[in-house]
């Protein structure tokens, strides 16, 4: 019988992102579970939209950086016009590389406050 799981249902979620998340969630239970699906959602960027804003980044240098939480990086961009172009033409190519590099952190920040906030619920 297959279980159903409720990762699937991500916008443009990939194979690499399913393992992750469900290694992270492997020790939580289903109200954590859920709070974590609820916290995560909101903190994820699909690869799509990080490749929007690559694009963006050859007129506003920086800007997939900052969107991925990379601020120093998106600063140093932003006034070496993309390290020269050659760094943004970079996360252009790098686009799904910078996105699950980034869910993958906000997917342990997700399970770390699901994990606080079961503590203090008991």
């Amino acid at each position: 019988m297959e279980t159903y799981n409720p990762y699937m249902n991500l916008p443009g979620v990939t194979a690499e992102e399913l393992i992750i998340l469900e290694q992270t969630t492997a020790g939580l239970n289903d109200i954590q579970k859920k709070y974590f699906l609820d916290i995560y959602t909101s903190k994820r960027k699909s690869a799509e939209t990080i490749r929007i804003f690559c694009i963006v980044g050859i007129v506003i240098p920086g800007i997939q950086r900052v969107m991925v939480e990379q601020i120093a990086w998106g600063i140093l961009f932003f006034f070496t016009g993309g390290l020269f172009f050659v760094m943004t033409i970079v996360d252009i190519i790098n686009y799904k590389t910078l996105a699950n590099e980034f869910n993958q952190k906000m997917a342990y920040e997700s399970f770390h406050i699901a994990k606080m906030a079961n503590q203090f619920a008991t």
